[in-house]
């Protein structure tokens, strides 16, 4: 069996390295969407190291005005952040969020996962479905496993578009406490106890015009 195994493997050399990172290189490119290492195995010859592909062709962008960039658990080519202006366009009409959508998708992206009741009892009012449904139709978050509880309420977790819209590589990659205040997300929060009610009304109305660098839709 042993030897039978090794006259299969022999028959597949795998190409030089060099013409992996190139095949890499060209799905990469070539893809809308980040691509898993498993992905990147099913398409090329067999015996390629793809994770080692990777490494390599991350090595030779670095410093270049595109990075290869690992999302979740996909990996994709991106503008390199410091040339983020170059790609702006002046008559990109911004989607706004509403405060309570601002809000409900920081605590998803901190808490994940993350039940409804859960979301409510952090915030303090009661999240209305529009502000689910709007960050679901976004596909910046998505439904998780439920909680093994009475009900078995729905979790909601962060998406890899999430990740890849904000250039982070996972959930752990998210600023702390002093950039957010930085960024001005914590700033003029009503103290505890002052929010009370339901959200229903702020999805029309309380609308954030200047949004967090960190929660602005492009």
């Amino acid at each position: 069996m042993n030897d039978a195994a090794g006259t299969h493997d022999s028959l597949f050399e795998a190409p030089p390295m060099a013409e992996q990172e190139r095949m890499v290189e060209a799905v990469l490119f070539a893809s809308p969407e980040p691509v898993t290492v498993r992905e990147l195995e099913n398409r090329m010859p067999i015996g390629c190291d793809v994770k080692q592909a990777l490494e390599h062709l991350k090595g030779r962008y670095e410093g270049r005005g595109v990075r290869i960039v690992r999302v979740g658990d996909a990996w994709a080519i991106r503008t390199a952040p410091d040339l983020g202006f170059l790609m702006q366009r002046e008559t990109v009409e911004t989607r706004k969020l509403s405060r309570a959508a601002v809000e409900t998708l920081a605590i998803i992206a901190y808490h994940q996962p993350v039940t409804r009741a859960e979301i409510e009892e952090i915030r303090g009012v009661s999240v209305s479905r529009g502000t689910i449904d709007q960050l679901l139709e976004m596909e910046w978050i998505r439904l998780g496993r439920r909680r093994m509880t009475p009900g078995r309420p729905v979790t909601f977790v962060v998406t890899p578009e999430f990740l890849d819209h904000f250039g982070l590589e996972s959930a752990r990659d998210l600023p702390g406490v002093k950039e957010l205040r930085a960024a001005g997300l914590l700033e003029n929060r009503p103290p505890p106890g002052i929010l009370s009610g339901s959200d229903e009304d702020d999805d029309d109305e309380d609308v954030i015009d200047d949004q967090p660098e960190l929660f602005e839709e492009e």
